[in-house]
């Protein structure tokens, strides 16, 4: 006869397959299948480069709310059983706030089930409904050290927080304000200071080239995707989309915060703009259409790459800085041919002339300051 494991398993293998009836079984029994399957689908996960937030945004995206809070609950169980986290994967959960919040002497499944008031069976499905998309993920590159990996060699290097904490005010006032004058120059002083922060230290400190991934709405998700694209150019850094819904970033880790940081003041700004411009609209004129937004993020992500490559331009007769930037676009260019081997160049047609010209006006206004 089949242990429950293997039912558990088999079931999230096969959508026509039948949830197994729990209520007259040993507690225990349910809470170590569920706990079994969802352990091993995870190592497998951490073996081919999956990370706490990654797993939580495709669940997400693909399960329901309950589905979601039984990942989150697992993924507290999972970081508890290591000694040693990678600093990232400590804020991933922090940011999921994946905490252990019931009696770990008990079984988890029917403390899940009597919070959320359904029955062991509800969170056996729940349970299954994330195995379910769990098996099914590809595998990713590795850009950081498996959870158990000891911490002695691994470097976390942040932007100074004064200047994280004078890009943030700047770029919550340029999100805020009504006037987009006020809002471009807010921005333009926010990636003018993050800039030359960055600038100022490249010759003090070695290089660390790593990899992140930042995450998009799937709404309109090519010219979300265009924007953080030219955002990590600007900022020395490489970027290649995922249809999964992110992008992957590959730079120095204090430019790939700066880019994590400007390109979601971006988005937000140009989210306003998108649906401002379609507000004085009446239902089915062209402001209100796909393509008209669609076309604007594109127009709106080429205009501000050009303001930004304007920005960050170096003396070119700088002779400090010109060969530290040489050595470090060298490292990000192998450090991304080693891990993309294999890239595809995409197009995206603008269908809607009203929604480019909206775009860059937009992309005129925004502001592009970090501090």
């Amino acid at each position: 006869m089949s242990s429950l494991r293997e039912v558990l398993w088999r079931v999230a293998a096969n959508r026509r397959a039948s949830l197994p009836r729990t209520s007259s079984l040993p507690p225990a029994e349910v809470d170590d299948a569920v706990q079994w399957v969802l352990r091993r689908a995870f190592e497998h996960l951490w073996e081919h480069g999956w990370l706490p937030y990654d797993v939580y945004e495709v669940v997400r995206r693909n399960e329901d709310e309950r589905a979601l809070s039984v990942l989150v609950d697992a993924l507290a169980v999972e970081a508890s059983r290591y000694s040693a986290l990678h600093p990232r994967w400590q804020e991933q959960l922090a940011e999921i706030e994946a905490t252990v919040w019931w009696d770990a002497a008990e079984p988890y499944v029917d403390q899940w089930a009597r919070r959320h008031i359904e029955l062991r069976d509800d969170a056996v499905a729940a349970a299954v409904a994330v195995l379910r998309v769990l098996i099914m993920l590809p595998s990713l590159p590795v850009i950081l050290p498996k959870p158990g990996t000891p911490l002695a060699a691994m470097d976390h290097h942040h932007v100074d927080p004064r200047i994280l904490n004078r890009v943030r005010g700047l770029l919550a006032k340029a999100e805020s304000t009504a006037f987009p004058e006020e809002a471009e120059a807010l921005s333009a002083k926010a990636q003018e200071l993050v800039t030359r922060h960055a600038l100022e230290r490249m010759p003090l400190e070695a290089a660390t080239t790593t990899s992140r991934r930042l995450w998009l709405d799937k709404r309109y998700f090519d010219g979300k995707a265009q924007v953080v694209h030219v955002v990590a150019q600007a900022n020395r850094c490489r970027a290649v989309v995922y249809d999964l819904g992110f992008v992957a970033l590959v730079g120095e880790e204090l430019d790939l915060e700066i880019v994590e940081l400007l390109s979601a003041s971006l988005l937000v700004q140009a989210t306003r703009a998108m649906v401002a411009a379609g507000e004085k609209a009446r239902k089915g004129e062209e402001a209100r259409s796909a393509s008209f937004r669609k076309s604007f993020l594109l127009s709106y992500a080429h205009r501000i790459g050009e303001r930004l490559r304007t920005v960050n331009e170096v003396p070119v007769d700088d002779d400090r800085l010109l060969p530290v930037l040489a050595e470090r676009k060298k490292a990000v260019e192998e450090y991304f041919g080693a891990m993309f081997t294999r890239t595809v160049a995409k197009s995206t047609p603008v269908r809607s002339a009203a929604g480019w010209d909206a775009g860059r006006s937009a992309a005129d206004r925004a502001n592009l300051s970090i501090s």
